[in-house]
């Protein structure tokens, strides 16, 4: 009935609960005595075959289970729709521990599943997934999706939460406008804060990764308004900062973003310098992160600030952490500990790498 194990992302301080099904259907989810539905102002969802449902993330941690809630269509009518019988399965949900965390980053798998899933193994058991970009090589197909679901699964079973970013190469191709359908979202945006226990994230989205004038876009982008409207959205951030980064409980502070938006690239790469150094002095300023997590540059290693890869004034360690090769892909894992990270790179051969401690 269900095409993979849920998806939990979390967005804000929800959960967002995706997953296909193999056909029509509507669909919930039940929380305790609570059920939320996939629903359009009063009216339950069916002609996608791809659900969400919004959980508070206080209910869901305090459960820790959820019964998903499948009604198959024959025929949707004006009248008397024809249904099948109702399809539930329960999931158990692991709410992040309060000391320790262990995450692991995926970005730049590019379609590939099987090596990014072993590196991630080859970490050791995760509380929290984050797929930061370019998990697909394009959006022009939406098929291609499913790969971000296959991988949540492989990894999480529907019992872990998971914080996604979009990466530039998700921007192209003919389902690309539509991206946010196929993935998490706030309100349409795919740049907004999380909570998920002790981590407060911000995601920001540089989009693609040369002018909107670009010829290999063709008319298609227009990210530099995009991007002043993210600068906006840190400023909103940082007013309401006691709700936000500051909030009680709070342990620690990251930033995702699929580009290392701190360093100068090469022409014609070299865009919205002015735009970066802003997002990277507020950052620094106000909200003090304690590290930043990359993907893009198909690198793995951590790099300090005002070492030779710091351009606009980072505002605390960037680790990049995705390095896809021929015969192998290396990924990123962090424990989150409660007097420093441990950030540890594992490869698709079960090796691992190096470790770090920032």
């Amino acid at each position: 009935m269900l095409k993979t194990t849920p998806a939990v992302f979390v967005v804000e301080q929800n959960y967002q609960i995706m997953v296909s099904t193999a056909r029509a259907a509507l669909f919930s989810v039940r929380v305790g005595d609570e059920e939320y539905f996939d629903e359009s102002n009063g009216i339950m969802r069916s002609l996608s075959d791809l659900h969400r449902v919004t959980v508070p993330m206080a209910a869901l941690d305090a459960a820790r289970a959820y019964t998903v809630c499948v009604r198959p269509i024959i025929e949707r009518k004006p009248y008397f729709t024809e249904t099948e019988p109702l399809f539930e399965q329960t999931f158990r949900f692991d709410p992040l521990p309060s000391e320790n965390v262990r995450v692991y980053h995926i970005a730049d798998a590019h379609n590939r599943r099987t090596w990014p899933t072993a590196a991630a193994r080859a970490f050791g058991e995760i509380d929290l997934l984050i797929l930061n970009g370019d998990v697909i090589d394009h959006s022009g197909d939406p098929t291609k999706f499913d790969n971000i679901y296959d991988i949540c699964e492989r990894l999480t079973g529907g019992n872990k939460p998971v914080v996604f970013s979009r990466g530039n190469h998700d921007m192209r191709g003919n389902y690309a406008e539509k991206f946010a359908e196929f993935t998490p979202n706030a309100r349409g945006n795919t740049y907004y804060t999380f909570r998920v226990g002790g981590i407060w994230g911000i995601l920001l989205d540089c989009g693609e990764d040369k002018v909107d004038a670009c010829e290999s876009y063709g008319h298609t982008i227009c990210c530099h308004q995009f991007r002043r409207r993210q600068t906006a959205f840190l400023r909103r951030v940082i007013e309401n900062k006691e709700r936000e980064y500051a909030a009680e409980g709070i342990t620690h502070r990251l930033v995702i973003s699929h580009v290392p938006f701190t360093t100068r690239f090469a022409e014609p790469f070299n865009i919205e310098e002015d735009t970066y150094t802003e997002w990277a002095r507020l950052l620094r300023e106000e909200i003090k992160p304690h590290v930043m997590i990359c993907g893009h540059v198909h690198q793995i290693g951590v790099w300090e600030q005002g070492g030779a890869k710091d351009s606009f004034g980072q505002p605390c360690t960037v680790v990049v952490g995705a390095r896809p090769e021929k015969e192998r892909w290396i990924g990123c894992g962090f424990t989150f500990g409660k007097d420093a990270i441990k950030v540890t790179f594992t490869d698709s051969n079960g090796d691992v790498l190096g470790k770090s401690y920032l």
